[in-house]
């Protein structure tokens, strides 16, 4: 087996280092994953301290990492900063799957994931879309099939509700995944009525194919709009946008509702230091105050994470 690489970032923005301190990242891709990763979760846990960051979360669109994260920490003795994770309701964990939720919660997940690779809107647009570059598994797998989150007539499945419900017992924290606009908006309604307290819309513009009038609609609903480092720097494999696209969601939500997420990790694309400085650099270029970008990766993003 290839190592996974270990790596020390060296800024060259000196403007970067202090809007780091005590960020962060809430949707980090490491090894291990059937998708080919370019560090594992030591290395990128060394990684966001050596920048700074105070926490990170790390996700797996196959499998929940809670006892990947638990099983590294107790091999080196401890991570040098929070790692925590969740499980993503795709084919490989039994889709809507109250016991896959329960048992990730239990042991210590933060973070419960709609459907991403398995909902039916990421299926139709990695179909239709060459330019979405979404990766091959390194491992043969069967074709996912589409995952429903609601009934023919656009009413919660039970066990959709049911997972919410648990997510809410355990404070946790809700992502919508890669669904449709209509079943965010569905799951994000009866989300409020239940009362949970912390929920995720993830990059609105990828895959998703939101508008930033949708996307405020969801922050009414209680939602904060996370946009991926991945799609916004011009070196990776995703690269789809430059940061006025962004800017346009932030003046639609507002910055208090707007967080940013690395979402990178996959092979041949930069480390996710690497976008914090590019993007955060084109950001502060583009006018946006330090305070600004403080509260989109680290006062947003806390408040996520702690409640």
């Amino acid at each position: 087996m290839t190592a996974l690489a270990t790596y020390e970032h060296v800024f060259t923005d000196e403007r970067i280092p202090e809007l780091l301190t005590g960020a962060v990242d809430l949707h980090v891709h490491p090894a291990p994953s059937p998708f080919p990763r370019n560090i594992g979760i030591r290395g990128v846990a060394d990684m966001a301290h050596a920048a700074g960051f105070r926490a990170i979360l790390v996700k797996s669109h196959h499998h929940s990492m809670v006892t990947d994260v638990a099983a590294v920490d107790d091999a080196i003795g401890g991570l040098p900063i929070p790692v925590y994770s969740g499980v993503a309701l795709n084919n490989y964990v039994g889709g809507i799957n109250p016991y896959a939720v329960e048992l990730s919660l239990q042991m210590g997940g933060r973070m419960v994931w709609m459907p991403t690779v398995s909902s039916e809107q990421h299926i139709c647009v990695h179909d239709r879309e060459e330019h979405l570059k979404f990766p091959s598994t390194s491992i043969t797998l069967r074709k996912t099939t589409p995952i429903a989150v609601l009934d023919d007539a656009g009413n919660l499945l039970p066990e959709t509700r049911e997972v919410l419900q648990l997510v809410k017992d355990a404070d946790a924290i809700l992502s919508t995944g890669h669904m449709s606009p209509p079943e965010i908006t569905a799951v994000l309604r009866a989300a409020k009525s239940m009362g949970l307290r912390r929920m995720v819309v993830n990059h609105p513009n990828f895959v998703i194919e939101a508008n930033p009038a949708q996307a405020r609609e969801w922050v009414e609903l209680g939602a904060v709009v996370e946009h991926g480092l991945v799609q916004y720097d011009d070196r990776t494999t995703f690269f789809q946008w430059n940061v006025d696209t962004m800017l346009s969601f932030i003046d639609a939500v507002g910055i208090d509702h707007t967080i940013i997420g690395s979402d990178l990790g996959q092979k041949n694309n930069p480390f996710p230091i690497d976008s914090y400085e590019r993007v955060l650099g084109q950001l502060l270029d583009a006018g946006v105050s330090r305070e600004d970008i403080r509260k989109l990766v680290a006062v947003n993003t806390g408040r996520v994470l702690d409640g």
